[in-house]
């Protein structure tokens, strides 16, 4: 199932990532699926703020028009602060020229800091977007799902089908399968999450999202990959991992000083 997204404008998560931009198989069912599947997978959420903090890894790769790139990032989640830092690193652009310099962003309820912006943006200052204010609620935008997103959006989990058992990095994990409903996600997701998966609902003009998910024993998330389809002067498939690991790892996130936020116009 795909994801299509029906609003357009300079605001939208598309012209967000494109300046971001521009600046996997099947498997059968195990006759042995733990019944508790769809809950283990609506609750991974909750088992992370439980956890505490984790390191992230995260990758976006988009294909449109023939050309696929990949944005990847890497730093630290709060769970129970719902706050964190990535550094996302841009691929190079199509001609071949090195890619721009990384991308520091922080993650908290409702807003997404990004520093080395670009788009005529002073290279010490730092951006602000309302998340509730995307029509994506930044599943995308920021060229990384926001891990504390990418958790919550499985609230709306259904159709889950165990795919069995395999190993991530050593640590022996249970893979699911099946969609998440977005508009369900976001009524059942923490009050901290909500408005930015509100803003994703009302977006799509269809909620339901693909995704694949690994829990680990004690039911944390070790990796989850969503897959979203929109149309925007054509169909753009964006394929979202997010890894978690090294979990009690601290965390340390300091949002910048009202000084220090770029208040002037940015470019597309």
């Amino acid at each position: 199932m795909v994801v299509h997204r029906h609003r357009r404008g300079p605001a939208t998560a598309l012209a967000v990532l494109a300046a971001l931009v521009a600046a996997n198989g099947c498997g059968t069912g195990d006759p042995q699926q733990p019944a508790d599947g769809t809950a283990a997978v609506r609750g991974a959420a909750d088992v992370l703020a439980r956890a505490g903090s984790a390191r992230a890894r995260t990758a976006m790769e988009m294909a449109t028009g023939g050309t696929r790139v990949t944005i990847r990032g890497e730093g630290g989640v709060d769970f129970r602060k719902q706050m964190g830092q990535l550094l996302v690193m841009l691929p190079a652009d199509v001609t071949g020229k090195p890619g721009h310099r990384p991308i520091t962003e922080l993650l908290a309820p409702g807003a997404l800091y990004m520093k080395n912006r670009g788009a005529g943006v002073p290279a010490d200052k730092w951006v602000r977007v309302d998340t509730t204010t995307l029509a994506d609620g930044n599943l995308v935008t920021g060229g990384a799902t926001d891990p504390l997103a990418a958790a919550e959006l499985l609230r709306g989990a259904d159709r889950v089908t165990y795919v069995g058992e395999t190993e991530l990095s050593g640590t022996k994990v249970r893979h699911y399968r099946g969609t998440t409903d977005i508009g369900r996600a976001a009524r059942s997701a923490s009050p901290q999450a909500r408005g930015a998966l509100e803003a994703a609902a009302k977006g799509f003009s269809k909620d339901t999202v693909p995704f694949d998910v690994y829990l680990d024993e004690e039911g944390r998330l070790r990796k989850v990959r969503h897959r979203f389809s929109y149309v925007n002067n054509g169909v753009i498939d964006v394929s979202s991992t997010t890894l978690l690991y090294a979990f009690g790892s601290p965390v340390t996130v300091v949002l910048p000083a009202g000084e220090d936020i770029y208040a002037g116009k940015i470019a597309d």
